[in-house]
């Protein structure tokens, strides 16, 4: 809790924060090595802040499909079970298992005369998250950060 209450301070004083350490950079460097650094920290600024931002817009993006995908195939708790899906698929790498784990066990409990629905969601959720990782997240993050997808693809 407390590291949140420092964040937002600091998140409110962001310019006076960046401005000293600017001047902080040009007492320790000398002028060209401090423009080469701040050039540096803008750029490593600007990819991620765009990897954050394309993550985001792409895990909303899976949790609509999703939506879609759940209320198509008639599963119980669609709106519950896209969310967490959204949610967790913010998470790097163990993300879509951590979603697709409990919305499984969620979905064998609500039916349990029914356990081709919970293999069925199962399924889905394995082909939603190779497009997601083969296609729509390269394609996001590609954009957003100015990489190419496949370099993307490569870095994961």
């Amino acid at each position: 809790m407390y590291s949140l209450i420092v964040s937002i301070y600091i998140l409110t004083s962001k310019r006076k924060y960046t401005a000293k350490a600017k001047r902080f950079t040009y007492v320790l460097f000398k002028p060209q090595a401090a423009n080469t650094v701040l050039t540096i920290a803008s750029r490593c600024n600007k990819i991620f802040s765009g990897f954050i931002s394309g993550k985001l817009l792409d895990s909303l993006i899976i949790g609509i499909l999703c939506f879609v995908g759940c209320t198509l195939l008639k599963f119980p708790y669609t709106p519950l079970v896209s969310v967490v899906v959204g949610v967790t698929n913010v998470i790097p790498f163990f993300g879509p298992f951590l979603g697709a784990i409990p919305c499984s066990v969620l979905i064998f409990v609500v039916a349990p005369l029914e356990p081709l629905h919970t293999v069925y969601f199962v399924l889905f959720i394995l082909l939603l998250q190779q497009f997601d990782g083969n296609v729509l997240g390269p394609k996001i993050l590609g954009d957003s950060t100015g990489l190419s997808s496949f370099w993307v693809i490569f870095a994961i």
